[in-house]
This record gives C-alpha cells, sequence and structure tokens, in this order.
C-alpha cells in the first residue's frame, strides 16, 4: 500500500469535511456510492439506536410496501388470537364449523374491525369483547394515519434524483490529463444553480504519522444554471493539482477516495437538494473518455438522454 506523498507544499487540507484527522481512528470510505456517511453509530440506549423513520423513508418502495402489509397481518393475528382465547361464542354471527373456518371467521372480522369497515354480520357480545375491539378501531386509526403519513413523506421528500457514472476517468484534457466523471438527472424535475464540489480523501504521512488529509480538486465550471443533459465535470490535473504526477500505477496503489458534494434547486419541490457519492482509486479507471449519451431524435426536433450509456466509455492509449 502507498501513502500519499505530496508534490505541492502549497496545497492545504480542508478541515471542515466533518471527518477525522487521525487514519487509525476509522477505516472504509467515507461515503458509500449513495451518498450515506460510512458510519455505524454504537454505544447508544436501544431505543435511542432505532432510526424508524428515517429507515422507513430511505428503504425501497417495494420493501416498505411488505413492511406495511406484514405489520397490518400481524396485528390482525394477535387480535384475532386474543379474540379466540375470549371465546368465539362472545362474536354473534359467526357461521364457522372447523376450526379454520372458525379462525378465518374471526380473522376476517378483526380486519373489519381494524379498518373500521364493519359490514355488521358478526358483531361483538359482552363488554370485554367490545372493549377488544374498541381498542384495535383505535389501533387501526392510528396505524392507518402513521401509514398515510409516511407515504406523504416518502412521495413528498426532495430527491435530487441524480445519477452518477460507476466510474471516474482519467481522460486527455487540453494537452494533458484530468480526471472527470459525470452525472445526470433522471427524473422530468428541473435542477437549476446545480453546484459540485470535489475533494480528495488520502492517508498522508505527518510527523512519523499516518493522517487523513483532504484537498479539493478545482474544476473549470464548478456551477451550471440547469441540469438538463448529462454534465460531465472535469479536474484538470495541473502542477497545482494533489494528482499531479500521479501515473497509472500511481492511482491503482494509493488507497484515496475522491468525494463528490453536488447541491441544486428542484423547481418542482421548491427547495434545495443535496446529493452526494464517492469514487475509491478501484474505481477509477486510466486512459478512457466517456461516450455521449445523448444524440438527436428521429425527427431531429428534440434530444434523447440514453441512459444506458450512462457508465459507458472507450480507453485510449495514453501516457
Amino acid at each position: 500500500m502507498a501513502i500519499f506523498r505530496r508534490k505541492n507544499n502549497i496545497l492545504k487540507s480542508d478541515e471542515s469535511t466533518g471527518f477525522g484527522s487521525h487514519s487509525k481512528d476509522n477505516s472504509g470510505r467515507f461515503y458509500t456510492k449513495s451518498g450515506i456517511p460510512n458510519v455505524h453509530k454504537t454505544g447508544l440506549a436501544w431505543l435511542e439506536n432505532i432510526s424508524w423513520y428515517h429507515k422507513l423513508l430511505r428503504m425501497s418502495t417495494g420493501k416498505f410496501l411488505l413492511l406495511i402489509f406484514t405489520v397490518y397481518i400481524i396485528l390482525n393475528l394477535a387480535f384475532t388470537i386474543l379474540y379466540a382465547i375470549i371465546g368465539i361464542d362472545r362474536l354473534m354471527g359467526v357461521q364457522g364449523g372447523t376450526v379454520i373456518d372458525d379462525f378465518l371467521e374471526i380473522f376476517f372480522f378483526s380486519t373489519q374491525t381494524f379498518t373500521t369497515v364493519g359490514y355488521g354480520r358478526v358483531s361483538p357480545v359482552g363488554h370485554l369483547t367490545s372493549f377488544v375491539a374498541t381498542f384495535e378501531a383505535f389501533i387501526g386509526l392510528l396505524s392507518f394515519a402513521i401509514a398515510t403519513g409516511l407515504f406523504f413523506a416518502r412521495f413528498s421528500k426532495p430527491e435530487s434524483h441524480i445519477r452518477f457514472s460507476r466510474n471516474a476517468l482519467i481522460s486527455p484534457f487540453k494537452g494533458g490529463k484530468a480526471l472527470m466523471f459525470r452525472m445526470a438527472s433522471f427524473k422530468d424535475n428541473t435542477l437549476s444553480d446545480v453546484e459540485v464540489r470535489i475533494l480528495l480523501a488520502v492517508k498522508e504521512e505527518e510527523n512519523d504519522e499516518i493522517v487523513n488529509k483532504f484537498y479539493a480538486l478545482e474544476t473549470p465550471i464548478n456551477r451550471i444554471n440547469v441540469l438538463t443533459l448529462s454534465w460531465t465535470i472535469v479536474h484538470p490535473i495541473s502542477e497545482s493539482s494533489p494528482l499531479f504526477g500521479f501515473d497509472e500505477n500511481t492511482i491503482l496503489t494509493t488507497p484515496m477516495e475522491i468525494m463528490v458534494f453536488v447541491k441544486g434547486f428542484d423547481e418542482i419541490y421548491s427547495n434545495n437538494v443535496i446529493t452526494r457519492t464517492s469514487y475509491l482509486n478501484t474505481e477509477i479507471v486510466w486512459g478512457a473518455k466517456f461516450k455521449i449519451m445523448y444524440r438527436p431524435d428521429e425527427t431531429h426536433k428534440t434530444t434523447v438522454l440514453d441512459f444506458s450509456l450512462m457508465d459507458d466509455y472507450e480507453k485510449l492509449k495514453f501516457n
């Protein structure tokens, strides 16, 4: 494993990243590819360590719907068992027979009470059964209120809807080299005043100790008015760049992480949206350039942005 050596002593480390400088006190990448900080929190009380609201907002739609349905079934099964313990004779109108028929009759009565549908064919008899049915209806109202709130929060939460290229490239640029990656908005939302900031995170030897250092990677264009097509972000590897003098082998053997921070204004949400991603040195391809991912349509009256080409590049003979 190679240690990063500064080619320019004028470079100053950015201390505002929120990550510590002590290399031995952290490990792995700083950000996941999806932009979430790679930090696992411990030492909290059990309830404090549970962040259900954030997990429910971040999980996929399929998992979210499956969880809602599973909780719905479990709650109704619990009340079904409770009604069975009280006694099936405490439910008037049950037309069962076998154990399975009786169970299904009670279960469907529970679902009707839980959802406050109340068809009326089966009804509770006695104070205890009526109390349980009342409590179940109350739990049902709360559950659907929470589920509705979560549905609304998931759909109304501002998101960037930006997709990044899988790899960053070292490409020819104006007679030299440049680090490049690209991004594009894959939804119909319009992002304006889009800004990008790039940091290089490396482990560097300082006073006989390995420490984390963060260096800004300057870009000729770090802001655009509107993100309509793909945007290739370019960091020229000039003499002022922390990557100056690096060859392909140095890139591959020096642990580093390119951290990307993007902010823009979403005109649909009328709010700023933020997203992040990162590239490890193993995700940097030396000597390649991206293929253009947009083209005119058949009528030449509009532009087609083809996301199947998002990660496509071609290798070059490059020194």
